[in-house]
């Protein structure tokens, strides 16, 4: 048994590239199952898609690496040797590594942010409602989220940690002399354009306005702030209206684009217009960038905003990293002891199986002899000493058997067993 990570994320591979391997929350069930009707023998599976990274965690047999790459780029419509050139593999400790950091925020283009930890639990959840779960990731995971949370509470690694939407407020304040004399339009009602709304929404602008394509998802987020609300086919038409535009939904196509944005800029007379994309794949066409007068920015412009207050940081990420090294060689230890190769399983397996035989066979006997008159107290003592004899009998006659050096050993083991400090066991307490 081996767990391993697939993946590609901010730091490896570009905007676009990340943009084809996005999946939407809906999509990781199918997606699950179609991976593992791939592999011959289909190992535990887990998908964790956010605009920052794309990544597959596996147990079960490493060779299915291979095979999951060439099929994760063959999703991506890329040739395996690009996916190559951009993707990260990682194995057993290092994936156990990486999971408990990116849980614990540390992999985040926002060192330290908490919204990957609700990220990565939906993706457990629904890999769990998959069947596509087992007993070793989903001890990976519980274990991430235990790390995750004490780096949470024993460190301020998230003590200074600026969002995305947080950072494209502060932009904005740079264009713009005063935010209370502009128009925002928000497109999307998914989390990120949440945030984003709370964020502008404490800067108290002239008008704020809620685009999607549900209307009643969008009635409902609009009447948080006050907002208005509009159809997202009505975007093109209305886009000149607004001097801000955030955009995150979970479109696999641009829904603003370059001949969109030119007309509002002609309607505008030319008055800047601030633009982010916080989508991946992206909703606004790249070559929107290129406009006079529009300041785009997507995720990764953003990044150098987010890293302000990084210095302040560092102590707590050595902290950090401490507590990841111990539930990393904690769980090493539990997949030691799992491992089949080593035997012990397997023995305690076989332990309990013999404990429940003579249990059946002591209790089948107590009830024949309930069943007879026999008094209850007598039965009680019967099968007392059944049990106990039976447990004793392969240790009592090892302590008999063998030479001196032998039974040396074995009665070590046996007091360290049985007995505490050679004493013998006291009465439990009434």
């Amino acid at each position: 048994m081996s767990v391993w990570t697939l993946g590609i994320n901010h730091q490896t591979a570009p905007l676009d590239l990340r943009g084809r391997f996005a999946f939407a929350l809906d999509q990781i069930q199918p997606t699950l199952h179609q991976l593992r009707s791939r592999l011959p023998r289909q190992p535990e599976a887990t998908l964790l898609s956010t605009c920052n990274r794309t990544e597959l965690y596996g147990a079960g047999d490493p060779t299915a690496l291979d095979p999951t790459l060439d099929w994760l780029a063959q999703t991506g419509g890329v040739s395996p040797q690009v996916l190559r050139e951009h993707a990260y593999v990682l194995r057993d400790g290092q994936a156990a590594r990486h999971a408990f950091r990116v849980a614990s925020g540390l992999d985040s283009m926002v060192l330290g942010e908490a919204q990957i930890l609700g990220q990565m639990k939906d993706a457990v959840r629904v890999a769990d409602e998959a069947g596509a779960l087992g007993t070793t990731l989903h001890q990976l995971f519980q274990r991430s989220f235990a790390v995750a949370k004490q780096v949470r509470s024993s460190t301020e690694i998230g003590a200074h940690s600026i969002s995305m939407t947080a950072a494209a407020v502060r932009l904005a304040s740079q264009l713009f002399e005063d935010l209370r004399e502009i128009r925002v339009l928000f497109v999307g009602a998914g989390e990120m354009i949440e945030l984003a709304a709370t964020h502008f929404a404490a800067r108290t602008p002239k008008a704020m306005a809620i685009a999607n394509r549900t209307m009643e998802r969008g009635e409902k987020l609009a009447g948080r702030f006050g907002a208005q609300v509009m159809r997202l086919a009505d975007v093109p038409d209305r886009l000149h209206e607004f001097d801000a535009v955030v955009s995150c939904t979970a479109s696999t196509l641009p829904i603003i684009g370059l001949g969109a944005v030119e007309r509002a800029l002609k309607k505008r007379k030319h008055r800047p217009m601030f633009m982010v994309d916080l989508a991946v794949p992206r909703d606004i066409e790249a070559e929107v960038k290129g406009l006079d007068d529009i300041y785009l920015y997507t995720v990764d412009d953003l990044a150098h905003v987010v890293q302000t207050g990084k210095e302040h940081r560092q102590a707590a990420v050595a902290q950090a990293e401490a507590i990841i090294d111990a539930g990393v060689l904690s769980f090493m230890h539990w997949m030691e002891r799992r491992d089949p190769n080593n035997g012990v399983i397997p023995l305690i397996q076989q332990i309990n199986a013999q404990a429940d035989a003579w249990r059946a066979h002591e209790l089948a006997r107590a009830k024949r002899l309930l069943a007879r008159g026999e008094p209850v107290e007598a039965v009680l003592e019967a099968l007392s000493k059944g049990l106990t004899q039976k447990m004793l009998h392969g240790t009592l006659a090892e302590l008999h058997s063998g030479d001196a050096a032998a039974r040396a050993a074995t009665a070590e083991t046996v007091s360290r067993l049985f007995l505490r400090e050679g004493a013998p066991p006291r009465e439990p307490r009434a």
